[in-house]
């Protein structure tokens, strides 16, 4: 008898244990991976107490809650965040990523969200209004980005002398106060945001791209499409509309891509 009671006991035991381990793995199925470049207010950074806030986290987490899971966002640098989604150590990435045919070679997006232009800035006081007064100057870009991609397209039309790279847009934009640089190239919204706080710096120049930011995920991802149709929603039910005021202090302009729904990128 003490031999049946110890082996129900036993097998009891077991069971309790792999149903213990089923819900860990299941709680850990139900977190979408997210990757975050960690220093680019309005649209991502991390508060005084260390977690993620910003328009594009509110984004992310709203898609993860439509889709029934939770979010778990890491701390990369933002040409790490291609890697990590190539490699499928994240599911998303989100850093005000431009969707880019070069990048749906080996990358997927969700439908663009954001229209965003790109900006020259420099010093208040310095003496450049158009992009042709780059001639001779030393430019900071952000390393992997559109801005980087456009200064060295462009270096030699319109004769700059050196592009800084940079990992950090706070590096950057503390070179380009303290005169390291001359300008930076960047987009506009992160730099503005950035600008209330650094008031010697100024956008002098906007670069109309059509850029369009979306979220960036592996290659083929199996939530894609579910995670595009969370945005789509979202537009409709005016929830998106509800965070990008909460960010920017506007409504999404009419017919931007805040607004309206956008077809999903294709290769």
């Amino acid at each position: 008898m003490a031999r049946q009671i110890f082996r129900r006991t036993l097998m009891s035991m077991t069971a309790t244990l792999v149903l213990s381990l089923a819900s860990t793995g299941l709680a850990s199925a139900a977190a979408l991976v997210i990757g975050s470049y960690p220093s680019n207010p309005p649209f991502e950074y991390k508060n005084a107490s260390g977690t993620f806030e910003g328009f594009e986290v509110d984004i992310a987490t709203e898609v993860a809650k439509r889709l029934g899971m939770t979010v778990d966002i890491s701390d990369l640098g933002f040409q790490a965040l291609f890697a990590a989604t190539a490699s499928k150590r994240i599911d998303v990435a989100i850093s005000s990523i431009t969707i880019t045919k070069e990048r749906l070679g080996s990358q997927s997006f969700t439908q663009a969200y954001y229209d965003a232009d790109m900006g020259v800035a420099t010093r208040r006081e310095a003496k450049i209004a158009t992009l042709e007064d780059l001639k001779g100057k030393v430019v900071g870009v952000l390393a992997g980005s559109t801005g980087d991609k456009w200064a060295k397209d462009n270096k030699a039309k319109y004769g700059i002398s050196d592009i800084k790279s940079y990992n950090a847009q706070q590096d950057m934009l503390m070179d380009l106060s303290s005169g390291r640089a001359d300008a930076a190239v960047s987009d506009v919204p992160g730099m503005e945001y950035a600008f209330l706080k650094m008031k010697d710096l100024a956008v002098k120049v906007r670069i109309k791209t059509g850029e369009q930011y979306g979220l960036m995920m592996t290659k083929d991802h199996p939530l894609l499409i579910k995670a595009n149709d969370a945005i789509t929603a979202m537009k409709k039910d005016g929830t998106l509309a509800a965070i990008h005021k909460k960010w920017f202090g506007t409504d999404p302009a009419a017919g931007s891509a805040s607004a309206v729904e956008q077809p999903l990128p294709k290769p």
